[in-house]
C-alpha cells in the first residue's frame, strides 16, 4: 500500500511518531505550494493560505529555505521562488523512472496521430491532484492545453486522476475517497464521488474512461490507468486530451480510447520485460 501524503497543515497520526520530523515534513508542505502558473512567487500570506500554518511558522520556514537555497526572494515584491536546488530533486525523481523513456516514443506516435491540439500525458498521483511526469504533442501542431512536466490536475475531476483511483489497490482507494471527501466537503463530494464511480464503471467495461468537460470546459480527455509493480515506482495513469470540437464522442470511444488503452498494454508488457 502506498502511503498517504497528508493535507497540507493536516494533523495525522503520522506526526504522533516519534521518528516523524514534523518540522521537515512542514518545510516540504511550503515547497510543495509552489506551481508552475506561480511564475510571480509566493508571499508568506500566501504560503500560510496554502498549507494552513501559523504565520509564524511560515516565517521560520522560509527564513530555513531561503538560507538553504530551496527558496530565492524578491525584495521589491516580498515574494519567494524555487530555486535551483529544488530543481535538482525534481529531476532525480525523474531519472529514477525509466518507464517515462519508454513511453515518450508510443505517446509520441499517438499525439501525432491525434492531431493539432492533443496533448498525451503520464501522470502520478500527488495528494489530491496529479502530476504530469512526461506530455507529448503532435509535432507542428497548435498548442492547445498549457500544460507540462510538473502541472498537477485534479485526482477527482480529471480523466487521469479518475482512471488512477480506479486503477489503484482497494486500500489506497479508500484512503484518498476519505481524503477527497474532506477536501471537497458534504455538498459537492456526493456529484464528485457519482463521477468517480462512473469513471470505475467504464474502465471495467472498455479499459478506458472518456471524460466530456468534466475536468475543464471545451476539453475532452480519455484515460487509462497504468498501475507499477512494487513501491519504487508511484503508480501511474496516462491520458490524452484536447479541444471538444476535434474530440468528437464517436472519435473519442472508438479510435483514440482504444489506442490509448493499446499504448498502455505496451507499457505493461515493457515493464514486466525489464
Amino acid at each position: 500500500m502506498r502511503k498517504r501524503t497528508p493535507l497540507s497543515g493536516e494533523t495525522t497520526p503520522t506526526e504522533n511518531d516519534r521518528q516523524f520530523v514534523t518540522a521537515l515534513s512542514r518545510g516540504l508542505d511550503v515547497l510543495r505550494c509552489f506551481r508552475p502558473k506561480d511564475r510571480t512567487g509566493l508571499s508568506n500570506r500566501d504560503l500560510a493560505e496554502r498549507t494552513g500554518l501559523p504565520n509564524s511558522t511560515i516565517s521560520r520556514l522560509t527564513y530555513t529555505l531561503l538560507q538553504t537555497g530551496y527558496l530565492l526572494y524578491d525584495e521589491p515584491t516580498g515574494r519567494y521562488r524555487i530555486g535551483v536546488p529544488a530543481l535538482s530533486l525534481g529531476f532525480a525523481c525523474l531519472g529514477s523512472m525509466p518507464i517515462r523513456d519508454a513511453a515518450k516514443e508510443h505517446m509520441q506516435r499517438l499525439a501525432d496521430y491525434a492531431g493539432d491540439g492533443v496533448q498525451v500525458a503520464l501522470g502520478a498521483r500527488d495528494e489530491h491532484t496529479v502530476t504530469y511526469l512526461a506530455c507529448a504533442r503532435a509535432e507542428n501542431g497548435m498548442m492547445s492545453l498549457q500544460l507540462g512536466v510538473g502541472s498537477r490536475i485534479s485526482l477527482a475531476r480529471s480523466a487521469m486522476g479518475r482512471a488512477y483511483v480506479a486503477g489503484c489497490k482497494p486500500e489506497e482507494r479508500a484512503e484518498i475517497l476519505e481524503l477527497l471527501a474532506d477536501h471537497y466537503g458534504p455538498d459537492r463530494w456526493p456529484t464528485i464521488l457519482d463521477g468517480i464511480e462512473s469513471a470505475s464503471a467504464q474502465i471495467s467495461e472498455t479499459g478506458f474512461y472518456v471524460n466530456y468537460g468534466g475536468w475543464h470546459d471545451g476539453v475532452h480527455s480519455v484515460a487509462v490507468p497504468f498501475p507499477m509493480p512494487g513501491d519504487a515506482t508511484p503508480d501511474m495513469a496516462i491520458n490524452l486530451g484536447g479541444p471538444a470540437h476535434f474530440l468528437t464522442k464517436e472519435r473519442m470511444e472508438n479510435d483514440l480510447g482504444p489506442r490509448l488503452l493499446d499504448v498502455a498494454q505496451s507499457l505493461r508488457l515493457h515493464v514486466t520485460q525489464v
